[in-house]
C-alpha cells in the first residue's frame, strides 16, 4: 500500500555528552555529528526500507538541500517536495553515555505548510493508501480531516507532544501511535496501565500503538490487544528507534501481516537501529531484519494476546 508522509525535515546536530546540560551549566561535548533527520524524514526512510511505496510531502528550505538527496537515495519518492526560501528546520540533540537523548527543535519550513499545498498534494496522491503524520509540522488537524474525507487511511505519531494534539480530530484516525508519556497526556491519566483503557474509551474506532521503551509495546485494535517485550542488547543511540518501529510496524499491518508479526518485525528493526549512531542512517533494511529473525540473532520474542 502507498504511504504519503506529510513529514518534517530537519538537519540534526548531535552532541555526545556525559550527561544532559543542566540549567546554568556550560559543558563541552565529546563530539559533534551532523546528519539528516526529523521524525518525518526518519519515518519515511524507515517505511521505505521496510518495503513500502513512500511519498514524502513538505517544504525544503535553505540549508536543507541534502535532505532531498537523503530521501531519494533511500527509495522515497520526492516528487511532492517543494523548495522555498525560508530556513529548513533543525534539531539540537544531546546523546548521553547511556544512549538516551534529549532534543530541541526549530520548526523552520516544517511550520509553513498551506492548505492549498495540502489539497493539491492529496488530489495528486489519489484515494487509496495511508497518510502518515507527526506533530512536527503545522496544519496536522486539517490534514487528518482532508485525508479522511478522501477515504484515505491516516496514522498520527503524536510526537513531539503538546497541547495542539488535544485539538486534533483524533477520532478520525485509523492509527494513533504514542509512547507512555504522550499516551498519558492525551488520556489525561497518571499511570501507564490506565493509558489504553482511557484511549480505547475516548476513541473506540481508532487502533492504538503504544510504545513503552525498554518495556516493549502494546497494540490495541478493535478486536484484540497484543503486547511484546524487547530484546536485550547494548544501546548506542535511541534517536530514530521509535521512528523505525513505526515505519516497520505500518509496513506489517498494511501488507497483510498479523499484529503479532508486525510487532515482532518492528521490535527487531528498532533493536538494530539502537545499535548504531545517527538517525535515518541507523534504520536497517527489511532484508537485514528478516535475516536477524531467521537466525534468531537476538533470541526469541513472541507477542502475547492480553485481551
Amino acid at each position: 500500500m502507498k504511504i504519503l508522509n506529510f513529514g518534517s525535515l530537519n538537519m540534526d546536530y548531535v552532541y555526545e555528552v556525559d550527561h544532559f546540560v543542566q540549567p546554568g551549566e556550560t559543558m563541552s561535548s565529546k563530539s559533534l555529528f551532523v546528519n539528516c533527520g526529523g521524525k518525518g524524514l526518519n519515518q519515511s526512510i524507515a517505511a521505505a526500507k521496510a518495503g513500502n511505496m513512500v511519498y514524502h510531502a513538505g517544504f525544503v528550505g535553505k540549508g536543507g538541500e541534502i535532505l532531498e538527496g537523503k530521501l531519494a537515495e533511500n527509495g522515497v519518492d520526492i516528487a511532492y517536495l517543494e523548495k522555498i526560501e525560508e530556513s529548513t528546520g533543525h534539531a539540537m540533540i544531546q546523546v548521553d553515555c547511556n544512549g538516551q537523548n534529549c532534543i530541541l527543535l526549530y520548526g523552520g519550513t516544517n511550520q509553513l505548510l498551506t492548505k492549498e499545498y495540502i489539497n493539491e498534494t492529496l488530489d495528486h496522491f489519489g484515494n487509496e493508501g495511508l497518510v502518515l503524520l507527526q506533530n512536527e509540522t503545522n496544519l496536522v488537524g486539517y490534514i487528518i480531516e482532508a485525508a479522511h474525507k478522501r477515504g484515505l487511511q491516516t496514522a498520527l505519531n503524536a510526537a513531539p507532544m503538546d497541547e495542539k494534539v488535544l485539538e486534533y480530530p483524533l477520532e478520525l484516525l485509523d492509527w494513533l501511535i504514542v509512547n507512555e508519556v504522550e499516551g498519558k497526556q492525551i488520556a489525561g491519566c497518571e499511570k501507564d496501565e490506565e493509558i489504553l483503557p482511557v484511549l480505547k474509551e475516548k476513541y473506540p474506532s481508532v487502533n492504538i500503538l503504544l510504545t513503552l521503551g525498554s518495556k516493549g509495546a502494546i497494540c490495541a485494535s478493535a478486536a484484540e490487544t497484543y503486547k511484546i517485550g524487547c530484546f536485550q542488547v547494548d544501546v548506542v543511540d535511541t534517536t530514530a528507534a521509535g521512528d523505525t518501529f513505526s515505519g516497520f510496524f505500518l509496513y506489517g499491518v498494511l501488507n497483510g501481516k498479523s499484529i503479532p508479526e508486525a510487532l515482532l518485525l518492528a521490535t527487531t528493526a528498532s533493536t538494530l537501529a539502537i545499535g548504531k549512531k545517527g538517525a535515518s542512517d541507523s534504520v536497517p533494511l527489511k532484508e537485514e531484519v528478516e535475516q536477524v529473525l531467521k537466525e534468531e540473532k537476538f533470541g526469541v520474542l513472541v507477542a502475547e494476546k492480553i485481551d
